[in-house]
């Protein structure tokens, strides 16, 4: 008997999310499901795709993301959807537009604008404003279509300043009525459909103006208030980001809240490069509070994290230098023809930044951590490539090698400065963090730091990079998948997706493996207001499906809008952790 369906793919090779082994067969979607999956002649479907020699994987689901703005704008969750990714979470790190008071809106725009890099600008002009409430600002999201899913947090700072005004700005500890009314708005959101809350204890969360993040020092009995709020409604991840300057006190803070709240809790965890074994500490007690039944997750990068520096970025090595500075007005074509000026090179590579720059003094001119990406993009690169080493080889100074290698590829050359997970010139410690049990695969950062960095591409790193092109010690594609998919949906509660089986939403991609390639960064000015954003494109993905309908083929979208705002955790039966 014929099977009449909206959607066959056919004779892929399926890593179908659970880890296990590769298989040939087809898979079968009707109505936004996945109805069928293996070797099954009876299938007829109004459309059909040719998956002969392609690999055929789950959507990927990323956890980490910074489209709270970017999603009341644009209906595309473009950069991430063009790397397989077919569900983002927002609200992570604390950072958000709601709740908010009219009076506080210009305090969480400087806010993300520090926090997370998007211009003020960009901001001011696309934000509509059409909400207060958390629940509000949720309607105006389900209001709207998407090329992908997405779904909220509860951003610690918002919510801290909606409930405490100056006095969370200042970091005042919050009173016991400021913690039940914290509390409160949490648990409505959780009511209206978050899926959790995101806070922030980092010294690197500042505001534009240089404020630290209102949630910084945010005290114990905030914290479990909060999280015994998600825990009244048996629903909702704590997510943190935090500097654990006394790791074990903080660990020892973050444990207390999960027993208290009987919630899961997911860490954002990296080798810093300035004690670069802390990592150890943090998933080895990851391992040891799963062993007492509590649940954490380390959310860990598989590719070193820091900063992009160019020319057309928000920095390089000349960014603060008096030249550089009198040319910073000039349109971007314009600019990069004085820059070639053998005259305007002289001045610039001869000058030093301003002594009150310190950020450029510092930071961005350590020529022995950086390295050239290269256009096909070199995320491992040999120790003795940094700029330092090249300069010495090719006999001139590192200021002039790396001027000259930014305005390589049309200007649009980069320079990698790694700050996390590449502490001892590899990637060995990436590899034992994205492969530990307690691991899962995050911080992509999708939507944020869009002058210097784009790491929303990680999906396509990860497959093609850890699955097919490392030298040694490479991981299983199956095993990839599935922490791109079934891993990260179950870490923030969205069993109905992550899995090609039966029953499952119809959230699945078309890959040519061999032909997986990702793509050089590249700035648009596609923002509102014109602003400026990095993004990585990619070639290899064939197909990308969301709720059963295609939004790309071959790389090219196909207009759709099958994408909505998740409300509340979805359940099925998933497979072992």
């Amino acid at each position: 008997m014929v099977m009449e369906v909206d959607l066959v793919i056919r004779g892929g090779t399926i890593a179908d999310g659970s880890g296990d082994a590769l298989f040939e067969g087809d898979v079968a979607v009707k109505d936004g499901r996945i109805v069928a999956v293996g070797r099954d002649g009876a299938l007829r479907g109004a459309e059909d795709i040719d998956a002969r020699g392609k690999l055929v994987t789950p959507g990927f689901v990323d956890i980490h993301t910074h489209y709270d703005g970017q999603v009341t704008w644009e209906n595309t969750l473009s950069p991430s959807s063009g790397h397989g990714v077919t569900s983002v979470l927002m609200g992570n790190c604390g950072v958000g537009f709601a709740p908010c008071r009219p009076a506080d809106r210009d305090r969480l725009v400087r806010l993300m604008e520090g926090v997370e890099d998007l211009p003020e600008v960009v901001l001011a002009t696309g934000l509509p404003w059409n909400w207060e409430s958390f629940s509000d600002y949720l309607d105006v999201l389900d209001s709207r279509q998407y090329d992908i899913d997405i779904a909220t947090q509860l951003p610690h700072a918002a919510l801290r300043v909606f409930a405490m005004g100056e006095r969370a700005a200042a970091r005042e500890d919050a009173t016991a009525d400021d913690c039940t009314l914290m509390a409160k708005l949490a648990e409505q959101a959780v009511k209206a459909g978050a899926l959790g809350f995101g806070t922030s204890r980092t010294i690197n969360h500042r505001a534009s103006d240089g404020t630290l993040i209102p949630t910084l020092t945010a005290a114990e009995k905030e914290l479990t208030a909060i999280a015994e709020a998600l825990g009244r409604q048996g629903a909702g991840v704590l997510q943190a980001v935090s500097d654990f300057d006394d790791v074990d006190a903080e660990l020892a803070m973050f444990r207390r809240v999960m027993e208290r709240s009987g919630r899961p809790l997911s860490l954002s965890v990296m080798q810093w490069h300035q004690a670069p074994e802390k990592w150890r500490t943090i998933m080895e007690w990851a391992r040891q509070c799963t062993a007492d039944g509590l649940t954490v997750r380390g959310q860990v990068n598989g590719r070193p994290v820091g900063m992009m520096l160019g020319f057309q970025l928000s920095y390089h090595p000349f960014v603060y230098t008096p030249t550089f500075k009198s040319l910073a007005h000039l349109a971007p074509a314009e600019r990069l023809q004085a820059l070639r000026n053998p005259d305007v090179r002289a001045k610039i590579v001869h000058q030093t930044p301003e002594p009150s720059d310190f950020l450029g003094e510092t930071l961005i001119r350590q020529w022995q951590l950086m390295y050239p990406l290269g256009e096909r993009p070199n995320y491992e690169p040999a120790p003795d490539s940094t700029v330092a080493a090249l300069a010495e080889r090719a006999g001139v100074t590192p200021a002039e090698f790396a001027y000259d290698a930014m305005l390589e590829q049309d200007g649009q050359a980069v320079l990698m400065l790694p700050s996390v997970n590449y502490a001892y010139g590899s990637l060995d410690a990436a590899r034992e963090m994205i492969s530990h049990k307690n691991a899962v695969y995050g911080l992509g950062d999708g939507g944020a730091h869009l002058g210097f960095l784009c790491d929303a591409s990680l999906p396509t790193f990860m497959l093609q990079y850890w699955g097919r092109d490392r030298k040694s010690e490479r991981l299983p594609v199956e095993q990839i998948v599935r922490g791109l998919a079934h891993d990260t949906a179950q870490t923030i509660g969205l069993g109905d997706r992550g899995l090609l089986r039966a029953g499952y939403k119809a959230d699945i991609n078309v890959i040519d493996f061999d032909a997986l390639q990702l793509g050089p960064p590249r700035v648009s000015y596609d923002l509102p207001a014109g602003g400026r954003r990095m993004t990585q494109a990619a070639t290899g993905y064939a197909a990308t499906i969301v709720n059963g309908v295609t939004i790309q083929r071959g790389g090219v979208p196909t207009g759709a809008l099958p994408g909505r705002l998740v409300r509340g955790a979805r359940q099925m039966a998933g497979i072992a952790s």
